[in-house]
């Protein structure tokens, strides 16, 4: 008979990602731009070839102003928007277009392969390109049994 070692906290998974969601999509708006800083739209989909693949909204920026870091199942964009320069003598009479630094960090479904993540910037959209991790497949465990004076 063999064993097969499962993790008690599996059945949690659905519920963390539905906690995820619930955050992510409850803390986007004007209000909490307002007290906790911008952020910025993106897009999250799984490929074809099996691979995750996000697409952020960032016009006006520079790749130098832009940073990305994946470990395990977090993904994190930090972007750093330098000040444009402009005279003294200029005044705004509106100012939408934000300047400063920016961060989304993202929980992805799996573990990914961070040293393979590939990142493009066109049109003002950051692509990346995020192979997901090798699965850790479950290994069965036998067990041995050992006699005791014709008692097995």
């Amino acid at each position: 008979m063999s064993m097969i070692l499962k993790d008690p906290f599996d059945a949690f998974t659905p519920l963390r990602e539905a906690m995820n969601r619930l955050f992510e999509e409850s803390f986007v708006g004007p209000r909490f731009e307002f007290f906790f800083g911008r952020t910025f739209p993106l897009d999250i989909y799984e490929s074809e070839d099996k691979q995750y693949v996000v697409e952020a909204s960032l016009p006006g920026l520079k790749p130098e102003e832009m940073q990305i870091t994946a470990e395990g199942d977090m993904l994190t964009i930090h972007v750093t928007k330098k000040e444009e320069t402009k005279t003294e003598k200029d005044t705004y009479v509106r100012r939408e277009r934000y300047e400063g630094e920016m961060s989304r960090t993202i929980t992805l479904p799996t573990a990914v392969e961070a040293d393979k993540v590939q990142a493009s910037y066109d049109h003002g959209i950051l692509k990346l390109y995020i192979p997901k991790a090798e699965a850790v497949r479950p290994k069965q465990i036998p067990i041995q049994v050992k006699e005791v004076a014709g008692v097995r």
